[in-house]
């Protein structure tokens, strides 16, 4: 899906992607900073567009986060609370249920503040790392040879490049696949499956996991909706619901 409501500019791209030095992230070979342009390695298909099966993709996801959760951050990169993603997502949710005039169940609003409340609260700087923001299917890329740093066969594009926990990014895996749950005869248990595989190849905690994806769904789908997509975003609500704590 599109990025998101996204502060992050081409001067956070590029920084994350040199920083990176081709770890889980596609090479930069030449920039012009004054025209936003990048010469980049050549890439092949993305992940979205070689049509593999769910569970193929978080592995080489989680492969490829691992390489990209190398990258060190910024000299001067820091964050408070106050803008930690948790609380950023929470008021984006908060303030497009209302402008929407309410577009989906407060339920499902009500359990993705409660999240993103949760994961407020466990908020320590310590643990974050430069994250990718937006690793899904159609920003994981083939490289056309091996490659050090690129061990899973792809590395990453568009990267937004703020520090978060890890599990974030797994979050952000966790929203996707909305049609493939709703045809599943039971979309909670196929969802926990994906959620439990996530855990068990990224070594992090499926819980928070779980959170981050729900919080995710939710602010998406009404983001798409404020943007025009309101079938798309409705499809995002629909999941969520299947998907609420019971």
């Amino acid at each position: 899906m599109p990025s998101r409501h996204r502060p992050y500019g081409f001067e956070q791209e590029l920084d994350t992607l040199l920083r990176a030095d081709g770890h889980g992230y596609v090479r930069v070979f030449k920039c012009d900073y004054e025209r936003h342009a990048l010469l980049l390695e050549q890439l092949g298909l993305s992940m979205q567009e070689r049509k593999l099966e769910p569970k193929q993709v978080i592995q080489l996801l989680c492969k490829t986060l691992q390489q990209a959760w190398l990258v060190p951050p910024s000299a001067d990169q820091t964050m408070n609370a106050s803008e930690y993603k948790a609380q950023t997502l929470a008021q984006l949710i908060s303030e497009l249920w209302d402008k929407l005039e309410r577009p989906c169940s407060q339920k499902i609003v009500s359990q993705a503040l409660e999240f993103a409340r949760r994961r407020l609260e466990a908020f320590d700087l310590k643990r974050c790392i430069v994250v990718h923001g937006d690793p899904h299917a159609a920003n994981a890329l083939l490289v056309r040879a091996p490659r050090a740093g690129a061990e899973s066969g792809y590395v990453f594009v568009d990267p937004e490049g703020f520090l978060c926990e890890p599990a974030y990014d797994l979050g952000v895996v966790m929203r996707d696949w909305n049609e493939e749950l709703l045809a599943a005869a039971d979309p909670l248990a196929v969802a926990h499956e994906y959620c439990q595989l996530l855990a068990r190849e990224s070594g992090l905690d499926g819980a928070t996991i779980w959170e981050w994806g729900f919080i995710e769904r939710v602010s998406s789908g009404l983001y798409l909706c404020a943007y025009g997509s309101s079938e798309h975003g409705q499809l995002f609500f629909k999941t969520a619901q299947h998907l609420l704590d019971t």
